[in-house]
């Protein structure tokens, strides 16, 4: 097997999901998460990793990711630290794929290995990694350097650190694999790629552990 040829993405790291609305990232904790994003993008530098940095949109006019506002702007501690080569990008989806020259900028440089970091885990880190998988790009998810919110509906409630550590089991199980940032940074050292379950494995471990807690 192959070294993974990686790029580092930035998903949505905007002012938006600091700043007090519905929308604030609850889990992991939006500061510690933040810091591991810095901390990422100091070692893909390091690597000399691609990065790519994405902020999100609803147009206008709109309550939040509003073009024209201070919360679409990204956040400093990952502003200061922009290069020239960065790829940006505004999107309009959830996935980083949709409607953006992301994948052909990824395959142009050889990537096969796409490392996510950033928010939010149930919806644009989600889409994403999903997305990925028909384009033919592994993923790699960063479970501290992203995060969730609180989330209900009429099909129920869940508190964000359900979400969070639910989606990355999910992920793990066959989209992503789904490791700390500390991990990662040791896997760029060796050039290794990071392990991943499989949906068959995942399965049987959730049967036994399903079994166990019954008995």
């Amino acid at each position: 097997m192959t070294d993974p040829q990686r790029a580092l993405v930035l998903v949505d790291v905007q002012q938006d999901y600091f700043g007090g609305s519905p929308l604030e990232i609850q889990y992991p904790n939006r500061e510690d998460s933040l810091a591991k994003i810095t901390e990422a993008i100091d070692a893909a530098a390091a690597a000399d990793i691609p990065v790519i940095m994405v902020q999100h949109t609803m147009g206008s006019g709109a309550p939040v990711f509003n073009p024209d506002s201070s919360g679409f702007a990204v956040r400093p501690e990952v502003e200061e630290r922009k290069r020239d080569e960065w790829k940006s990008v505004v999107k309009e989806f959830g996935s980083v794929y949709a409607d953006t020259d992301v994948a052909q900028w990824l395959r142009e440089r050889n990537v096969d290995t796409v490392t996510l970091v950033g928010y939010m885990t149930n919806n644009c880190i989600l889409a994403s990694s999903v997305e990925a998988e028909g384009l033919g790009f592994s993923t790699e998810v960063l479970s501290d350097a992203t995060g969730a919110i609180n989330i209900a509906n009429a099909a129920g409630f869940a508190d964000a650190k359900t979400v969070h550590t639910t989606l990355m089991t999910v992920l793990n199980s066959n989209f992503a694999a789904v490791a700390t940032t500390s991990d990662w940074i040791a896997a760029l050292g060796s050039g290794e790629a990071l392990p991943k379950s499989d949906l068959g494995s995942s399965a049987i471990a959730g049967s036994q552990e399903a079994a166990g807690s019954v008995a």
